[in-house]
């Protein structure tokens, strides 16, 4: 009688297992998927968050290149004031940075880092006020540049399909032809 019924049960021990198997396996896949989720928003909000910071820290940069005589800004900001908020604004960058050295992947730190080198740039030409026009335009250009290989380099890294559209002409651009 035992042998009789030896065969249904090791049935039934063998579906246990391969539920128990595929269960875990299902709560495994779906555990992973949730933590690439969650740092994939993390991700994003650190990368938006470092953005935001450069993009703040370069419009006080071009403020006081107004003020300096670039006619690329129409909002001057005289240097004394707004050196106390480059200061500023590099201290806040200065802090998203750390955020995106922990998340980033090494391509998107390295163009991070381009692009802030790009801003210090900047941040210099207005600090010694002693730019040429030649000067402030190939830094925006280089800045621009930054911007967009950041940019791209963390739509990869957040698995976001296709290239972002490439910056805007500057003021400058469009005036040049309209004098040409």
């Amino acid at each position: 009688m035992l042998w009789d019924q030896l065969p249904a049960l090791a049935g039934v021990v063998i579906g246990s297992a391969a539920s128990y198997a595929t269960q875990s396996l299902t709560e495994r896949r779906r555990w992973k998927r949730q933590r690439e989720e969650r740092w994939d928003e993390k991700r994003f909000e650190t990368y938006a968050r470092y953005a935001n910071a450069l993009k703040a820290q370069l419009r006080v940069a071009q403020r006081i290149g107004a003020a300096l005589g670039f006619a690329d800004v129409a909002d001057p900001l005289a240097p004394a004031e707004g050196l106390v908020q480059l200061a500023e604004a590099e201290s806040r960058r200065a802090t998203e940075w750390e955020s995106v050295l922990l998340v980033g992947d090494a391509e998107t730190i390295a163009a991070a880092r381009r692009w802030h080198e790009t801003i210090w740039t900047i941040e210099l030409l207005v600090r010694e006020a002693s730019a040429e026009a030649g000067q402030w335009t190939k830094a925006h250009q280089l800045a621009s540049a930054a911007r967009d290989a950041f940019y791209a380099s963390a739509r990869r890294d957040l698995g976001i399909n296709g290239v972002p559209p490439p910056s805007g002409r500057w003021p400058r651009a469009w005036r040049a032809e309209l004098s040409g």
